[in-house]
């Protein structure tokens, strides 16, 4: 990235980035960019659930409702975040619950990507493996969904804005530009 090109820095992560927002917001794209330019692992709750399972979250939300997952998701990001400093990206509803929000803040960063509506739905209108968005009207119930959730967004502990036409690089260098305000969390060498 550009810090290390421009200075030779090597930041040190100190606690994992847990990444939150919307469906569509960029967690798992932004987060694996993020991860490679500050040479740490990358990790996808959803991904380590599907695996855990051998079921994907659709499939999961149909067999054992949303109740049954929200319990696996918030026992897979406490494992997670006991692991060594990572980017983690999380479901969209995962920062919903209070005690995820607690464990993250304790254990680690919550970065909200924070994308407008109009973003979100280009980038999610298209694509059957939201099942969240398998209603009749998806845009209205997408827009139900992000008026409940930003004001719960909007209490982690960094966030950064999302703009249209963004590349997700330019998206992992904000990411970083912002952990940089918090030494505890990223270390400058």
């Amino acid at each position: 990235m550009q810090g290390r090109e421009t200075r030779g820095l090597n930041p040190k992560l100190k606690k994992t980035v847990v990444l939150v927002g919307m469906m569509g917001a960029g967690k798992s794209a932004v987060g694996r960019a993020l991860a490679s330019a500050l040479n740490v692992p990358f990790r996808d709750s959803d991904a380590e659930i599907e695996k855990a399972a051998n079921m994907t979250i659709a499939e999961i939300f149909a067999r054992d409702g949303e109740a049954f997952f929200r319990r696996k998701e918030s026992q897979v990001i406490e494992r997670l975040l006991d692991a060594r400093p990572a980017v983690l990206s999380t479901g969209g509803g995962a920062y919903m619950a209070e005690g995820n929000r607690s464990m993250i803040t304790e254990k680690g960063v919550a970065v909200w990507l924070d994308a407008d509506l109009k973003v979100l739905w280009g980038r999610v209108r298209h694509k059957d493996t939201r099942p969240l968005l398998r209603t009749p009207d998806p845009l209205a119930t997408l827009s139900e969904i992000y008026d409940r959730r930003v004001p719960v967004y909007a209490l982690a502990d960094l966030a950064v804005k999302s703009e249209q036409g963004l590349s997700i690089d330019a998206m992992a260098r904000k990411v970083i530009e912002t952990l940089k305000t918090r030494p505890d969390v990223l270390e400058e060498n």
